[in-house]
């Protein structure tokens, strides 16, 4: 695999300089100044991937085009932001670009509760809490009909939490919601994440898939002639927030998107924490089951607590997915690919999510995009790779 890194351009707390020394040879990242809808231009990208190659690192994907709002919720800009986005494509595609991850998660992208839940050995990871969001929900942000989707007893552990919370705790996590994670497409404050969310009234599970289908029609054409690999991100978390559905969290899902636009182009993006944070996903399985339309892996672990509903984020190999399972189905794909001579033979991975330890508790860091943590995580899935190459070497 390509051991790549995740960058967040100019203004990342870790360097360029800093990811050569992890022995990452790929960069992960994105054109964030470029507001959500609008063309990338030919110029834009060649000047960040000559900053890139400067640092004697490569490009290798793109993370991500962000999908326009317009386009999730069937807006009146969805046919131009879908006709910019099918350009962008031509443009990286001309610029050497071949990989491009993306979204469809409306209003919120990935979703956490907590950006400093302690560990055991003294380090801090990310944790989702199902019953702080539902508090969020609840009693902050007071959607309308948010009782509706959550048990009575979970309506009444989250108002017992949000009755017992000190204003410095509901803060951080209206600030964790709100503010937006590395990644993210919108930063939000309670007025805006309504006026968001009332977009998607009324709108089902089907109608979203069906905006998601319309998309895919609309740019899968121009990422052929680009020679682009599209690879959706699952759901993070794979199941409904804020009344609103998720339709990228499962098997079936990963299914329907595939048959929806049927294409080489057409692809997906393994990440196991996001998949692995609903039991029911079996990632080893599905994994096997998609190989060949997997053109990018997010390999991080998390720990599902005992509701089934909350998480950590886990060490990358600890965890309750099988991390090795996971790489010697992605390795054995490369080997197929290979054989049959087939591009895009490696497949780029990343460390996704990294603890915060060490120096990283001295230093500026955006959540889960610890510089120590990630190196760690890096180390680790190197030498499951390794050990899983050589054993089937051996075979």
């Amino acid at each position: 695999m390509e051991h790549t890194w995740r960058w967040f351009g100019p203004n990342d707390p870790v360097s360029l300089a800093e990811i050569r020394q992890t022995d990452a040879t790929g960069i992960v990242t994105a054109l964030h100044h470029i507001p959500n809808g609008e063309v990338w231009t030919i110029d834009e990208i060649l000047a960040r991937k000559a900053v890139i190659e400067a640092a004697g690192l490569t490009w290798s994907v793109v993370e991500s085009v962000p999908v326009h709002e317009h386009i999730k919720w069937g807006g009146p800009e969805r046919d131009r932001a879908i006709g910019n986005y099918a350009q962008t494509l031509l443009n990286l595609g001309e610029a050497g670009l071949k990989t491009v991850c993306y979204n469809f998660m409306p209003v919120i992208d990935w979703a956490r509760t907590d950006q400093r839940y302690e560990l055991d050995n003294g380090g801090f990871a990310m944790r989702f809490d199902f019953i702080e969001h539902a508090a969020f929900d609840l009693f902050v942000l007071k959607r309308v009909g948010a009782e509706a989707d959550y048990t009575p007893d979970e309506v009444e552990r989250a108002r017992q939490f949000f009755e017992s919370a000190d204003e410095a705790t509901l803060a951080a996590l209206s600030d964790t919601v709100l503010l937006g994670l590395p990644g993210s497409e919108e930063a939000y404050d309670l007025e805006s994440l309504r006026a968001g969310l009332a977009l998607y009234d009324g709108l089902s599970a089907h109608d979203l898939r069906e905006n998601l289908g319309v998309f895919l029609r609309g740019i899968v054409p121009a990422a052929e002639k680009a020679g682009v690999r599209l690879a959706i991100h699952p759901d993070d978390p794979p199941r409904p927030l804020f009344g609103l559905p998720r339709v990228v969290s499962n098997a079936d899902d990963a299914q329907w998107l595939l048959d929806a636009a049927p294409s080489w182009a057409n692809g997906l993006t393994m990440c196991v924490g996001s998949y692995g944070s609903v039991a029911t996903n079996d990632v080893v399985a599905m994994t096997r089951r998609f190989a060949d339309r997997i053109y990018f892996a997010h390999l991080r672990n998390v720990t599902i607590e005992a509701d089934g509903k909350s998480f950590f984020e886990d060490g990358h190999i600890d965890g309750g997915s099988d991390m090795v399972g996971v790489i010697r189905e992605l390795v054995r794909e490369e080997r197929r690919r290979a054989d049959a001579g087939e591009d895009a033979a490696v497949i780029p991975m990343r460390p996704d999510h990294g603890h915060f330890l060490l120096d990283d508790l001295k230093r500026p860091t955006y959540p889960g995009y610890a510089l120590v943590g990630r190196l760690k995580g890096l180390a680790q899935l190197r030498g499951v790779e390794l050990a899983v190459t050589r054993t089937l070497e051996y075979a």
